[in-house]
């Protein structure tokens, strides 16, 4: 069989700090972006807001068509040469996107966004961690999450300083400019290249999994697909309609936004705790954890008392926290290194497509129903999601 060479020793402290300075980045310019921008472009153009937030499902659609095959290169090549290319379709994606006179052409941006999403966001990281660390990416994973988790703590605020002072389309080209500037230098200084792994015998890299018991493995794949999609639905929908939930639920708005400000913290907390206590944990066992923890946040918001939503976003956010690590953790301890970003492409498809499509669908549940229906329903997906993490092995991939 046919070995690829030895890596050589790698700084994790300037890997990890290098990447979760790319992440913010790239979270903060597109997933984070139209919770800013969304205002004033339709503001500016004249295009109603679900027209410009429809970009963003757009973008995550094509991300997770992209997603499989970017795990593939990654696997194959190493992650040094995809982040730099996401950082560059990044800046000509936004570039476009303030120069967009025009709907189709901002669609296009979006477009391109999309792209650099699949190569950039946390399933290229992961996997570009996986092909430099193998086994060991672990806890790299778990500090580029708390990393990463500041994204829209420090996105928002410099996307709002940024509209205000040069327009959304100033904002838009500044962004861009970052990414040239900053992003692309960062992952082509500090990001090694990973020694080229032998050609697979077919498209799909073949682990040992596979060739031992490939119903079995198949069967583990799709649970954890499943619980992940679960998941990707129930966080998207939060993300986007918690404030409305919570109004329709009669809080004041005042009241709402401060409820809503727990989340950020809340998230960094739980993967805090994951990162400095969860280490000795079988990432089964902490994904049981947070799924628990955000059936439990979602309940707690149906007697619509303000007092106890503080509480309920506080645990949500928690447990949300600790499965962003545990979404990467978790495939490289039950399946093994090898063929690790090409699980992680597979595995993002379906998360990308039930973000892209997840606040659609609930919107219109508010519409017809009630935030307390709504709610109902963000608790039998993530009671789903808790009966299919309770069907997770917990032990380690074999040899």
């Amino acid at each position: 069989m046919s070995q690829t060479a030895p890596m050589p020793p790698v700084n994790r402290v300037h890997l990890v700090g290098a990447m979760g300075i790319g992440q913010i980045l790239a979270w903060s310019s597109t997933y984070y972006l139209p919770a800013v921008l969304a205002s004033p472009i339709a503001q500016a153009t004249g295009w109603s807001i679900t027209r410009v937030v429809m970009g963003l499902s757009l973008g995550l659609l094509v991300a997770g068509a992209c997603s499989p095959r970017v795990g593939r290169m990654i696997d194959r090549h190493g992650g040094r040469s995809t982040l730099a290319a996401s950082s560059t379709l990044m800046a000509l994606g936004l570039a476009l996107m303030g120069a967009a006179q025009h709907l189709p052409v901002y669609y296009l941006a979006w477009t391109i966004i999309g792209l650099a999403m699949a190569a950039g966001l946390y399933d290229a990281a992961f996997a570009t961690l996986g092909s430099l660390l193998g086994s060991a990416a672990r806890s790299s994973i778990s500090g580029l999450t708390l990393l990463g988790g500041f994204a829209s703590t420090l996105g928002w605020p410099l996307l709002a300083y940024l509209e205000h002072q040069l327009g959304w389309r100033g904002a838009c080209f500044v962004l861009a400019g970052a990414h040239l500037a900053v992003g692309l230098p960062i992952y082509l200084l500090f990001v090694p290249k990973a020694p080229t792994a032998p050609a697979p015998a077919s498209s799909r890299t073949q682990t040992n999994a596979e060739a031992g018991q490939p119903l079995a493995y198949r069967q583990l794949f799709l649970l954890l697909a499943l619980l992940l999609t679960l998941q990707s639905l129930v966080a998207s929908t939060v993300s986007v309609h918690l404030l409305d939930m919570l109004k329709l639920l009669g809080m004041a708005t005042a009241s709402a936004l401060a409820i809503g400000m727990i989340m950020g913290p809340a998230q960094v907390a739980g993967r805090i705790a994951e990162f400095t206590w969860g280490q000795g944990l079988h990432p089964t066992w902490a994904t049981r954890l947070g799924v628990l923890l955000c059936l439990v946040g979602i309940l707690l918001l149906v007697p619509a008392q303000a007092w106890l939503a503080f509480v309920a976003i506080a645990l949500y956010g928690a447990g949300n926290g600790i499965l962003t690590i545990t979404r990467g953790t978790l495939p490289l301890v039950l399946f093994g290194p090898t063929g690790y970003g090409a699980r992680m492409g597979l595995l993002a498809r379906p998360m990308l497509v039930a973000q892209a499509a997840g606040p659609i669908g609930a919107a219109m549940i508010l519409d017809v129903f009630s935030a307390e229906a709504l709610l109902m329903v963000l608790a039998s997906l993530a009671l789903a999601g808790l009966l299919a993490s309770s069907r997770l092995p917990t032990r380690e991939a074999g040899p």
